[in-house]
């Protein structure tokens, strides 16, 4: 065709139905069971065609259909109800302003390369986009003033289906954006846009905003004219593509995400990397600041990253992105002549070991050293993170590598089924849903009568026993199969059995088939006719990842046997919706990782409130979650070096935790039919887990651990550049000068070596500072137990005195606590002080006493 006039079709409601537009505008919808059957009560049929997406059942639906509906009191009067539940939502103020008032005028910036909100907004390929998602829902309930910023995708995230054989394949449809629940964001009458250097020319963004709630979602489309055919493809796809547009969607991401905040007049305070991907706002926040405030490059990074958080969901160094030097000076050679820094400088950001030119840049490295804060997914994804980064402070032991952790959550109004919100709110009140981290309202689950919580349950597992039905059927007749494999495909399951989900990306360390280890086994579990258990699986395996792939061959093939095919069903192309119905009708979560490879996985904690039970290997959240009251561990928590030897060792556990443990309690039923055992294991974690593993506790733990120091710390730097440079000089200071500093005299009580409990133990230490001021520095005792090596463990530092000085050598006393028996030890140290400076994450230098 010669030329194409494009023009976009919008819905046309009724002047009573006007407030609908609104309604399927705001992505408040999707955890709001109201407004989502206002929706089904226009057309159910549309509803699930459309992929649960309001705004094309706007758009479809018949004109007649919204002429009855404008007629129909009984539907307006629903709707009215929820645009004012809608409207009171908007105008609330939160849990933020109240707790916190002195923080009024911060935005918080959240980056991050997916968003999962709702599955009709494909935007998401797995977790790390699920948390986004459910992060942003927890910043609109608890009225943090955050905005996201990501990428709006044409094509998402591939679609999966399998063949005959059981082999994945891939489809990739493209999004209509104009039939999203979202919107282009205009600017004087026209959409707005940002542009991005690219080597030779200048890529243009389209920016788009979704309503989550109170906070807005800024979403960047290079798909536009503006573009040339290869740039419009930068935004194409999730995760797909070369090492080259890879860091193409990068550069979009971290530059022009802050360049789109800026040109509609947002400045965050603070800005926070969900991950990697958005490492490269640091480099242009820093070269705003530098324009602003006047600063040289480095000077400028200082302030920017006092106001900059960097979470990092990979437990493994291999999954974070690495960029080859050639392609990074390709494309940041214009930069770099900008901000006055050589490439090497720049490379050196991004490296650990920066004397080494052929390493790549490292977008984990880039992230935090243009941060402040940095912090792992889960308590033991803390301990590992810290382990991979310790050479970055090499001086100073695991402990006080200055890398903490937020254990992830899940938004629970997101993922609860709509009957056990019900109940919920008649035995916990209301509150319950505004404020799901309140462990008291928890507390009133035992107020549930045991039959209620059963049969709430037993309905959303016959629920979803219908869903899988159906759902398979489809997947039989998709892929050709007679009438009597789809005849057969509506009667497998039984609602009444034992049901185990196992649903994720299908990454070999996830290990989905060893429940498989032992095949005949696993055949008498599943066909006992008394105690019957099945199992529903679901996952994607990455498009190039073969070996993903032929896991899940093994378990379709395996299904198909004819005597287990009624009793295991995996369905195609997990998503939201399929991780929705799972999750509130499975009787227990499996997950089965390679310790300590999970960061923290959420799927587990979305069965919480709904009843479910977990059933897992020692590793992510539930390392830190179990305890015999509230599920099941696989395992002690041990760390194998042999793969085979512990893929046998656990697939016994786990056996043997079904055979005795798991399947008797579920079909240990008193007269009633009421599994009495079960039911108070289900009420311990909903109890116990369900306040805790919620994003709304982790939000305001972000909030109060990180937030709202990183904007205190970066308003105060930003507004006054002199601060900074004595900061600099300082930083200089020490980099001239470090070499110089020795303790030559360490004294401990005299060599004394025997000590009671509650004694104190004098030490005295001659330091020589050299170039040094004694203001620059402190002077630590570094004690605590000893382990058999002969090394101090977790020990603890305590600052010494400075009691005389002569030239550039001072003495240093003070007295350390015996607060414990056994074999203890201390060290002296000279750690770098500045009252600006956070230590050790941005300065790693330390002088320890030979």
């Amino acid at each position: 065709m010669s030329r194409v006039y494009a023009y976009h079709v919008t819905p046309c409601l009724p002047p009573r139905l006007q407030c609908l537009n609104q309604l399927s505008l705001n992505l408040r919808w999707s955890w709001n069971h109201p407004t989502i059957e206002v929706f089904r009560t226009m057309d159910s049929d549309l509803w699930e065609e459309t992929g649960h997406n309001p705004r094309l059942v706007l758009g479809r639906i018949s004109q007649k259909r919204l002429t009855e509906l404008s007629g129909d009191e009984a539907f307006l009067a629903q709707m009215d109800r929820a645009h004012a539940s809608l409207e009171e939502y908007l105008a609330g103020a939160g849990w933020f302003a109240a707790a916190h008032p002195e923080a009024k005028g911060i935005r918080i910036g959240y980056f991050s390369a997916e968003f999962g909100l709702t599955e009709c907004v494909p935007n998401y390929a797995g977790g790390l986009g699920i948390l986004a998602g459910d992060h942003l829902k927890s910043a609109s309930d608890l009225g943090l003033p955050l905005v996201g910023v990501g990428l709006l995708y044409q094509g998402g995230y591939f679609h999966q289906y399998l063949n005959a054989d059981g082999w994945q394949q891939e489809t990739y449809p493209i999004n209509d954006f104009h039939t999203l629940p979202i919107q282009p964001v205009v600017d004087a009458g026209k959409p707005l846009t940002v542009s991005v250097d690219f080597p030779g020319r200048r890529l243009v963004a389209q920016v788009w905003k979704a309503e989550v709630g109170r906070v807005p979602l800024y979403l960047l489309d290079t798909n536009i004219a503006a573009n040339t055919p290869e740039d419009r493809r930068v935004t194409g796809a999730l995760y797909g593509g070369d090492r080259e547009l890879r860091i193409q969607q990068e550069l979009v991401l971290g530059i022009g995400g802050l360049r789109a905040l800026q040109a509609m007049g947002i400045r965050p305070t603070v800005c926070h990397m969900n991950e990697g991907h958005s490492a490269f706002l640091g480099l242009e926040r820093t070269r705003m600041l530098m324009e602003e405030l006047s600063l040289p490059y480095h000077d400028a990074r200082q302030v920017a990253a006092a106001g900059n958080i960097f979470t990092t969901h990979t437990p493994v160094p291999a999954g974070f992105d690495r960029f080859d030097p050639a392609l990074v000076e390709k494309y940041f050679r214009e930069f770099c002549r900008g901000v006055g820094l050589t490439m090497q400088q720049l490379l050196d950001y991004g490296r650990q070991n920066p004397s080494d030119v052929s390493e790549p840049l490292n977008m984990a490295f880039v992230a935090s050293r243009h941060s402040a804060y940095t912090n792992g997914v889960a308590k033991l994804h803390g301990e590992v993170t810290r382990k991979m980064a310790q050479p970055m402070w090499a001086g100073y032991p695991l402990h006080e590598v200055p890398i903490g952790s937020v254990t992830n959550g899940i938004h629970t109004r997101s993922w609860i089924s709509l009957e056990m919100s019900t109940l919920l709110t008649r035995y916990l009140g209301p509150q319950w849903g505004e404020k799901p981290a309140d462990t008291a309202l928890w507390q009133r689950i035992d107020r549930i009568p045991d039959q209620e919580l059963w049969r709430v349950h037993e309905i959303r597992r016959e629920r979803l026993v219908h869903y899988a039905r159906h759902r398979l059927a489809a997947q039989v007749r998709q892929r050709g199969g007679t009438d009597a494999e789809i005849t057969q495909a509506g009667g497998v399951l039984n609602p009444d059995a034992l049901t185990i989900g196992f649903a994720r990306r299908f990454a070999t360390y996830k290990r989905a088939t060893l429940l498989l280890r032992d095949i005949g086994r696993l055949r008498r579990l599943l066909a006992d006719a008394k105690r019957p258990v099945q199992l529903l699986l679901a996952g994607k395996a990455h498009p190039h990842d073969t070996e993903g792939k032929e896991l899940i061959r093994q378990i379709v093939r395996f299904a198909r046997e004819p005597q287990v095919r009624h009793s295991v069903v995996f369905l195609e192309d997990y998503d939201i919706s399929v991780a929705r119905y799972l999750v509130q009708g499975c009787d227990v979560w499996l997950n089965t990782p390679r310790r300590p490879n999970e960061a923290s996985g959420t799927s587990g904690m979305k069965l919480l409130a709904n009843g479910g039970l977990n059933l897992s290997i020692l590793d992510g959240w539930w390392d830190e979650a179990y305890d015999h009251e509230v599920g099941w561990a696989i395992g002690n928590g041990e760390e194998y070096g042999d793969p085979d030897y512990q893929d046998q060792v656990e697939s016994e556990a786990l056996y043997h935790l079904l055979e005795n443990d798991v399947v008797p309690l579920f079909y240990d039923r008193d007269a009633a039919g009421i599994p009495r055992g079960w039911l108070a294991k289900m009420k311990a974690s909903m109890k116990k887990l369900s306040p805790i593993y919620s994003t709304n506790r982790m939000v305001a733990e972000y909030a109060e651990r990180f937030y709202l120091p990183a904007a205190q710390r970066h308003l105060r730097l930003a507004g006054d550049p002199e601060r900074v440079r004595a900061l600099m000089e300082w930083r200089r200071r020490l980099h001239a000068h470090g070499s110089e500093v020795r303790i030559t005299q360490v004294d401990v009580d005299g060599g004394q070596t025997e000590f009671e409990v509650g004694a104190k133990v004098g030490v005295r230490a001659r330091v020589s500072l050299g170039g040094l001021c004694p203001g620059e520095v402190r002077v630590q005792a570094f004690y605590g137990a000893l382990k058999p090596d002969g090394e101090i463990g977790s020990g603890v530092p305590m600052d010494l005195m400075l009691r005389q000085s002569t030239g550039t050598d001072y003495v240093y006393e003070g007295a350390v606590e015996c607060a414990q028996s056994g074999s203890c030890g201390l060290s002296v140290r000279v750690v770098p002080f500045h009252q600006d400076a956070l230590i050790p994450y941005e300065l790693a230098w330390v002088c320890w006493a030979d």
